[in-house]
């Protein structure tokens, strides 16, 4: 049965691909704005656009009304610059300062987050003999990854009223932003308040995602969602209107029936009781998706096994997880419905994305921004 998405994009050849909605990733953006609507939304648009391609990702924000971009490392704030040319976007830039990074800033209108009094020193020496140029701080408000505790931030305040550095944004992370029960949240809340204080006419920023989620005493001035714009996590989303945004596809390359008594795939690890159907899809570990999906309990969580969706039809991953291929049990589904050429849903509408990486042990961060460059890449 031809899958309709082949006469939609380019496939070429039988690798596995990926389709990105720009429709659900913009109404999604907007979701989330209509949630914070006394703040600004911005994006997180880090690890080349969460998998999905940064230039393609930030295209569709800004159309959406986002000016405000979050990248992890000053190359990726490049690439944005250069995607959002003569656009009068803010692009942030998580990590990473140093001399190269901090000219890299200046050069190209990107906004450093200094997180440490190295940051601090680093961007304001590359200051002198010129302006003044914009930066934002962060805070260590008890995640204790990246930021400033407070003497560090009063010290901060004295350098940029010396003329190291404007001050754009100040900024922490929630760190259990994903468990609304979590006492982490409203501790790190009140910390935040208190060191923002500092900065009185400063913009503040704390919420991600889930932050957003947790209502407006968590918005101030800016919110940065990420994998809630792409349709992860939306079990914590109480409207239930986060749309999916990546759907992967695989091929099957062959189908054919075991015998009962005989086993499948590496280590002989899935022992068939009967005779069984195996579609082998043409997708594994080198293409991001992870080992840790194989029908084998010991490689995972006590999750059942991941399933693909095949001409409407659910099939349990079986055996173990290789670097280009991944076997499903078949057996139950009609016989005219999975064939050589046919297409396998991983992830989507039909099998969400949370799903899979539940049952994966993992997060739906890793399984998007685990993409390899392989999988082909279509905005739809």
């Amino acid at each position: 049965m031809t899958h309709p998405i082949l006469s939609a994009v380019p496939v070429s050849g039988r690798a596995p691909f990926v389709t990105i909605d720009g429709w659900a990733l913009k109404a999604n953006w907007r979701h989330m704005a209509n949630l914070a609507p006394g703040a600004r939304t911005g994006a997180a648009v880090k690890a080349n656009g969460y998998g999905l391609g940064a230039p393609l990702v930030a295209k569709a924000l800004f159309a959406a009304g986002c000016r405000e971009f979050f990248v992890a490392w000053a190359s990726e704030g490049l690439e944005i610059r250069q995607a959002l040319a003569n656009t009068n976007c803010r692009v942030f830039v998580l990590q990473g300062m140093d001399r190269e990074a901090a000219e890299l800033c200046r050069a190209h209108r990107l906004i450093p987050v200094l997180s440490s009094r190295e940051d601090v020193r680093i961007f304001a020496e590359s200051a002198a003999g010129t302006l003044p140029a914009p930066a934002a701080l962060q805070f260590e408000t008890g995640m204790n990854r990246l930021g400033l505790a407070e003497a560090d931030a009063r010290d901060a305040l004295t350098i940029a009223r010396l003329g190291g550095f404007d001050v754009a944004l100040v900024m922490s992370h929630l760190a259990s932003a994903d468990d609304p029960a979590s006492e982490q949240n409203e501790q790190q809340r009140l910390s935040f308040q208190h060191l923002a204080a500092l900065f009185p006419q400063v913009a503040r920023s704390l919420a991600n995602s889930g932050g957003v989620f947790l209502g407006a005493p968590y918005h101030f001035d800016l919110t940065r969602p990420g994998i809630a714009l792409y349709g992860g996590e939306a079990h914590l989303d109480p409207m239930g209107a986060l749309r999916p945004v990546a759907t992967l596809y695989a091929r099957v390359l062959q189908v054919h029936t075991a015998t009962g008594g005989e086993a499948a795939g590496y280590g002989a690890t899935a022992r068939l009781d009967r005779a069984t159907r195996i579609a082998t899809v043409g997708i594994g570990y080198a293409d991001g998706y992870p080992r840790t999906a194989s029908g084998v309990t010991s490689l995972r969580s006590a999750q059942p096994a991941p399933e693909m969706a095949i001409a409407g039809h659910r099939a349990p991953v079986l055996g173990r997880i290789s670097m280009d291929m991944t076997l499903l049990d078949v057996t139950n589904l009609p016989d005219d419905a999975v064939q050589p050429g046919d297409v396998a849903e991983v992830f989507g509408p039909n099998i969400p994305i949370d799903e899979v990486a539940a049952r994966c042990g993992t997060i739906s961060y890793e399984l998007l921004t685990a993409l390899g460059s392989r999988v082909q890449r279509f905005a739809i």
